[in-house]
């Protein structure tokens, strides 16, 4: 029912698409997106006749061949024989080890180093200033073939491990570190082992259950519960009592020198180490940076107010700090996140074999099939980068200031 006071209902009409303001930019975009889908198109299609000009149609039945090259990295198992799906599989998860590990030590490392840069102590802040400016400022490739060299020219080959090199040793009868790589124990599973793997990822859960539970207890009541021996209690006591209960069901098999290198356990290849440190040291260095502005961006009168009901320095950064500071920091450790990944295609550089080694380099090579190589190599590292940012940004929006 109208009124008098209502405006008069305006049919639609095809002009008002270009005349009325409410509509014009809505005709403009969807113009603007049919020429963008047309132009597209009209590139897929030429580059499509252009190849079936030349014989070249896309194809990927050459991932179903036999490979005919080892990788010296091996996750899984495949030898020569296998096809170019395993090869790219392997040099897949070849480059998720570096990705995470490569994460995890520079998101360790730069939260270290920021926090240091800001200590009251001159010599500490100032070797952290050294530390970030002298890494940062360096290409990444530099330090992985520094790190590699060092590593194959200051350690003993494994045949020094026989006796003839006195500075040759195993590390607790376990552990050798040789130029080849580091030799480390292998877990062996047996049965019930599961269960005991199971019991710790749920020891894992019940640790952050607790923390999270005492510090609500802490802003809710100002009751302090102690958070780290019964952190580590939680962590590792269920899965200790599990283990022996059960028998001790993960064993370890240990390297063992035979003939001239060693055999059992797993080898950490030197071109994984340096990698993996390299892009870590360097990652961290950047992250360094967001933590210590990130610190920085807090009001200094947070950490008085703080001070002035008795906290001591260490609880002020964990409780009161570094929480409202990672809603400074998360945004740009996206970023660090998926440089680390990406940078992970220097790897070739030191011959250690990643998802650019193998599939965009040595079956790109064998198999003449560049646009499909490269083509499966963009989707991988799209799908991987979205991968983090969408867990990262699940995360960040937990940890961000929550408005009324």
């Amino acid at each position: 029912m109208t009124t008098l006071t209502d405006p008069p209902q305006e049919s639609f009409r095809l002009s008002m698409l270009l005349n009325d303001t409410r509509y014009r930019s809505y005709t403009f975009q969807f113009i603007a997106l049919i020429c963008l889908v047309g132009f597209i198109g009209w590139l897929v299609s030429n580059a499509a006749q252009n190849l079936e000009d030349l014989g070249q149609d896309i194809s990927y039945q050459f991932l179903g061949e036999s490979s005919g090259y080892d990788i010296n990295q091996r996750p899984i198992a495949y030898d020569s024989q296998s096809t170019h799906m395993r090869a790219a599989i392997v040099g897949v998860l070849n480059t998720l080890i570096v990705a995470v590990l490569g994460c995890v030590t520079a998101t360790i490392l730069g939260v270290v180093a920021g926090v240091l840069r800001l200590s009251n102590n001159w010599i500490v802040s100032k070797l952290m200033a050294v530390y970030v400016e002298a890494f940062r400022n360096v290409p990444v490739l530099i330090w992985i073939l520094i790190i590699f060299f060092i590593m194959t020219a200051s350690l003993p080959g494994p045949s020094a491990f026989r006796g003839d090199d006195p500075s040759a040793s195993m590390v607790l009868d376990a552990f050798a570190f040789t130029n080849r790589g580091v030799y480390v124990p292998k877990p062996l599973w047996l049965d019930g082992s599961m269960i005991v793997v199971i019991t710790f990822l749920l020891s894992i859960v019940a640790m952050f259950a607790y923390r999270r539970y005492a510090t609500k207890l802490l802003f809710d009541t100002g009751r302090l519960l102690p958070m780290f021996w019964p952190s580590v209690g939680i962590l590792f006591l269920p899965t200790l009592i599990m283990f022996f209960l059960l028998g001790r069901p993960i064993g370890l098999e240990y390297p063992e020198l035979r003939g001239f290198n060693f055999q059992g356990g797993i080898q950490v290849r030197g071109s994984l180490i340096a990698l993996w440190f390299a892009l870590a040291i360097y990652t961290g260095a950047f992250i360094a940076e967001n933590v210590r502005a990130g610190i920085q961006a807090i009001s200094k009168g947070q950490t008085e107010a703080a001070a002035s009901l008795g906290l001591r320095p260490n609880r002020i950064m964990n409780l009161v700090i570094l929480p409202q500071a990672l809603r400074v920091i998360i945004p740009p450790l996206i970023s660090q996140y998926l440089n680390l990944t990406k940078n992970s295609s220097l790897a070739i550089a030191v011959g250690y074999m990643d998802v650019t080694g193998t599939l965009g380099g040595i079956t790109l090579n064998q198999t003449g099939r560049a646009i499909e190589a490269i083509l499966l190599l963009m989707l991988f590292y799209l799908t991987i980068s979205l991968a983090i940012s969408a867990v990262m940004n699940v995360y960040n929006n937990a940890v961000k200031l929550k408005e009324r």
